[in-house]
């Protein structure tokens, strides 16, 4: 078993005291941060959410690039396609940025915009700065990871959005992302209090990274866990797939959803925690994939895909995305990301960078800011040490900090609910 798992699990009780939600006071029903991770709330202890037909809501498009910036393989992302739903009339409109990797429509934004939607928010759903779709169609530099500048291609993005719906009447603007998403909508924040384009009112950060280099070493180093009989991912994908048929076939049925991962979990097909803990590790491993790939190919590196190689919409990308796979975030840092920011922003060490992409950067205004407040997790695979305790001296008491939920896998439990909302409604 690897160190970091070692401490996932081993600091629960330490971390237990001086929480602001104490653990006799918090029923969140699961207690294995790996599994909330992966399952989030059971559906007999969540809350209920409206029916996506029962929403009035449209897919949009911004075209914010000309289709010859493109290769042919981009055809799909020549426009940056966002979600809105809408209220009748007049009210506070919030946007929600998704977490590493995710599309406007992942199913944590899908959950957050029900949320909000049924409490009489417009809500608009946003694609993450490190999706493809994002890098393909509204970034910049095509090269995620520097905070700043991400931040300017997402206030520009909402920009865009509010232009491209001037009938809707919006009593204010707010703003309010998950995990990477989280740390997007401080920096968004901080941007608009210079610019005041968009007025934002009040920006939630849930379970957000606070030293960005420290959160995505904790998630890749989960592909390295050690699991008895497994000796590389691929080894233990064939091997999950062969479980999970094997259940499906016990079941007689499939479907996938929480009570099914609760039912699984308690098969003998059951996963352990190193297995758990892979399958965290492999899925940020293949999202990471993705922007490798992504920004290699539309900056022409040649690191993955060959400069000039004629690439169209039918194109074979498997040999390409299989060369991804190899790199990880450090990979991606010291080949692509510190290389431009060194070039653009006339950057230095590794380290110099990582304290201005992360929260670090922004401890003024949010220490000064009453309207911006954080929901985390005691348990929360992402954080290291040192930095709970930099939450709670930076935020004080707009820090709320429940003792379980894994990242960010109780947005659904009641209290969770009633406390994002009572945030925009105090």
């Amino acid at each position: 078993m690897k160190p970091l798992l070692l401490c996932c699990l081993a600091l629960l009780p330490l971390l237990a005291h001086g929480k602001r939600i104490a653990v006799e006071d918090y029923a969140y029903p699961v207690t294995n941060p790996f599994i909330a991770t992966i399952a989030g709330t059971p559906s007999d202890a969540a809350i209920t959410l409206p029916d996506a037909r029962d929403i009035e809501q449209n897919d949009y498009a911004l075209a914010l690039k000309k289709r010859s910036e493109l290769p042919g393989v981009f055809y799909q992302g020549t426009t940056l396609k966002y979600r809105l739903a809408e209220q009748e009339g007049r009210a506070p409109l919030l946007f929600i940025i998704a977490g590493t990797g995710a599309h406007y429509a992942s199913g944590k934004n899908e959950l957050l915009k029900k949320l909000f939607y049924q409490a009489g928010f417009h809500v608009v759903q946003l694609s993450s700065p490190t999706s493809w779709d994002f890098i393909s169609a509204a970034s910049r530099s095509a090269t995620p990871g520097y905070s700043p500048d991400d931040a300017d291609d997402l206030y520009r993005v909402m920009q865009a959005v509010l232009a491209n719906h001037p009938k809707l009447k919006v009593a204010s603007v707010n703003l309010a992302g998950y995990s990477l998403g989280g740390l997007h909508a401080a920096f968004v924040g901080a941007l608009d209090k210079q610019r005041r384009a968009l007025n934002i009112q009040r920006v939630l950060m849930l379970n957000p990274p606070v030293n960005l280099y420290t959160s995505v070493r904790n998630l890749d180093r989960l592909v390295q866990t050690q699991v008895p009989g497994v000796s590389n991912q691929q080894t233990f994908i064939d091997g999950l797939m062969q479980r999970l048929t094997r259940f499906f076939e016990q079941q007689g049925r499939i479907e996938v959803n929480e009570a099914m991962l609760a039912a699984f979990q308690s098969s003998p097909e059951g996963l352990s925690n190193e297995e758990l803990a892979m399958l965290i590790g492999s899925a940020f491993r293949f999202t990471v994939a993705d922007m490798v790939y992504t920004a290699d190919l539309l900056n022409q590196r040649g690191l993955i895909t060959p400069k000039d190689y004629p690439l169209g919409f039918d194109s074979d990308l498997a040999p390409f995305m299989k060369r991804a796979m190899m790199c990880d975030f450090d990979c991606y840092i010291a080949q692509q990301l510190i290389p431009w920011w060194r070039a653009k922003h006339q950057g230095g060490s590794l380290v110099q960078m990582m304290n201005q992409v992360s929260l670090y950067a922004l401890e003024d205004y949010l220490r000064d800011n009453p309207n911006i407040a954080v929901m985390h997790n005691a348990d929360d695979v992402i954080l290291g040490p040192g930095d709970l305790g930099w939450l709670e001296r930076t935020f004080g008491e707009r820090l709320t900090l429940y003792p379980r939920g894994g990242h960010c896998g109780n947005y659904a439990y009641p209290k969770n609910a009633h406390d994002m909302l009572e945030f925009f409604h105090d």
